[in-house]
């Protein structure tokens, strides 16, 4: 049996790598030539920089992918030359092949945890941080980001919405303003500020601060309004760095942990989370993708030699994953929309195709 695992593991990781070579170089030219068009006095060199710390972002989005199109290519290779046959022959049974199938798929969804926990979000912190020296800061598009914090003391209840505009390349936030509420709502002051930092304890250094107040008690000949300038203003919050990053960077640039932790923090906040949730349990699932993949390129191992060439299971295989990917897409977007739980979104897909493999694998077996 050790024999027969060395040959099916060398054979298919083998052929798994390079579907993946393949993808990964495919896109490294495509980044390349989209970056060649936005390259600065440094040339082309940015470009390359660029479309290489991308390349650990697409290697964990497409590596479920190259574990089903490198599995089933190397499957029915096996299956065409008699090599399966030769093997089923010998002993390896439906039920052992499936398990030592299922050790490999986990081998490739461990390698697909790292690469995408731990790996992607660096190099994705390390094009951001790039493309916002070279564009002199990140500018968010639209309104910014909103983050909220709510503080609740014995007889009062403070409400802060946050609007942070950009971010330079040192890390520090632009367009800064503070929205402070009473417990009805009612408008207490707003801080406008062009620039500042969070520190590690949350506490907000705003530089060139303009607070405007309203008193809650107006009487007459009193300004309703008090306006003041200072050159700088620590404003002591529960929004740490790590939250703000949130906010501010892309989705992709965050580890499971960091998802989980800000959605929690949406919750406890009263906002809406479900985008996030469904985006963890995604990232939590997802190398589990790679086990669904390789239990779905079995079948074709089953298949007789006539039943088709290499060439037309493989691209079979190709299609198979571009559904997969567009179903696991798709059930995220109407999952936020229909407000769907987050798991059940997440793990949707993969359950599915999971059946389907199952089925078919079970009709290869008890009638062909």
């Amino acid at each position: 049996m050790r024999t027969v695992r060395r040959l099916l593991y060398r054979d298919i990781a083998s052929s798994v790598m390079f579907v993946a070579l393949a993808f990964l170089s495919l896109f490294f030219f495509i980044d390349f030539v989209d970056e060649l068009d936005k390259v600065g006095e440094s040339g082309p060199w940015q470009a390359v920089r660029s479309a290489a710390l991308e390349l650990p972002g697409h290697f964990y989005e497409l590596f479920p992918i190259a574990v089903l199109i490198g599995t089933i290519y190397s499957l029915s290779r096996m299956a065409q030359s008699s090599e399966f046959t030769i093997l089923r022959t010998g002993g390896l049974g439906p039920g052992r092949a499936l398990g030592l199938l299922a050790v490999l798929g986990l081998a490739f969804g461990l390698l697909t945890f790292v690469v995408g926990d731990f790996v992607a979000p660096a190099s994705e912190r390390l094009a951001v941080e790039q493309k916002a020296r070279a564009g002199g800061g990140l500018q968010l598009v639209g309104g910014g980001a909103w983050l909220k914090e709510r503080r609740t003391t014995p007889g009062d209840e403070r409400s802060y919405s946050v609007s942070v505009g950009g971010a330079t390349a040192g890390g520090a936030l632009l367009w800064i303003r503070i929205f402070e509420f009473d417990g009805d709502g009612g408008l207490l002051s707003r801080t406008e500020a062009a620039e500042g930092r969070v520190g590690a304890d949350g506490t907000w250094t705003l530089v060139n601060a303009n607070v405007a107040t309203w008193p809650p008690a107006r009487t007459p000949g009193t300004p309703q309004v008090q306006i003041s300038n200072l050159a700088t203003l620590d404003w002591p919050s529960s929004l740490t760095a790590e939250v703000v990053a949130a906010a501010v960077l892309p989705l992709s640039t965050m580890t499971t942990a960091e998802l989980w932790r800000y959605s929690a923090h949406l919750s406890d906040q009263e906002q809406a989370a479900q985008r996030y949730e469904i985006r963890f349990w995604k990232k939590a699932l997802y190398p589990l993708a790679c086990l669904v993949m390789v239990a779905l390129a079995l079948p074709f191992a089953y298949l007789h030699a006539r039943a088709g060439s290499v060439s037309f299971k493989v691209f079979g295989g190709i299609m198979l994953g571009i559904s997969f990917v567009l179903l696991n897409n798709l059930a995220g977007h109407i999952g936020v929309l229909r407000s769907w739980t987050p798991w059940v979104v997440a793990a949707t897909p993969s359950f599915i195709y999971l059946l389907l493999s199952m089925a078919a694998f079970t009709w290869l077996v008890r009638y062909r």
